[in-house]
């Protein structure tokens, strides 16, 4: 069982990424909140690894907060959450926001992710509800194996950053017609700002779910 990994971040993008090591490199599937503090392609990743089985696959879903593999484990333990929501949930909430609302049973916060739906949001609350102080046991603190400047999306050019804005969105299940309207909205409306990928991002959603 794979529970860290650490190399050469040969391929970076808004869920997907790739990790050299040893000769071999590694898939490995993310949430936004770790693909916002990972270095430039290049440099040295560390992350913490859950390993999933399935019948036809083996993959790998990465995280630089031991906090939010955490929340990964907690969430795919509720019935009828999958690894992917479950990282759709976590590139929009913190394990502090997520404990918040499971707290307060803000079932329209949880809601609010993609796929969830209300249903699901309170079996979230219901089946976790007693597992809310597990995920304050990890400490918030980003891995320092991972203190590189953060790349930003001008770097790679205005139509790479709209395409990896656009799929980050896809990622989280908003429709392409829908992402890609969005994101252009936000690039044509900020600027010089609208060169920093995660800006990008986060203006989408904040455009199409309420985020702040």
């Amino acid at each position: 069982m794979i529970a860290t990994l650490a190399g050469t971040l040969t391929i970076r993008e808004a869920g997907r990424i790739v990790i050299e090591t040893g000769g071999v490199g590694y898939e490995v599937f993310i949430p936004l909140s770790t693909f916002y503090r990972l270095p430039g392609l290049g440099n040295e990743a560390r992350l913490h690894i859950r390993q999933i089985f399935r019948e036809d696959s083996v993959s790998l879903y990465g995280f630089t907060l031991a906090s939010e593999k955490h929340t990964f484990d907690l969430l795919t333990g509720v019935q009828h959450v999958g690894p992917k929501l479950a990282l759709a949930v976590l590139s929009m909430m913190t394990p502090d926001e997520l404990v918040t609302a499971i707290s307060k049973e803000d079932v329209e916060r949880i809601d609010a992710v993609p796929g969830v739906g209300t249903k699901l949001a309170e079996r979230v609350i219901r089946e976790l509800r007693d597992k809310v102080a597990d995920l304050k046991l990890a400490s918030p603190a980003p891995s320092a194996s991972n203190g590189a400047a953060k790349p930003r999306g001008g770097d790679s050019g205005a139509p790479k950053l709209e395409d990896d804005a656009i799929s980050a969105l896809i990622n989280l299940g908003v429709k392409p017609a829908e992402a890609k309207r969005t994101v252009d909205t936000v690039i044509g409306a900020n600027g010089a700002a609208a060169n920093d990928l995660e800006v990008v991002i986060r203006k989408s959603l904040a455009a199409l779910f309420g985020e702040k």
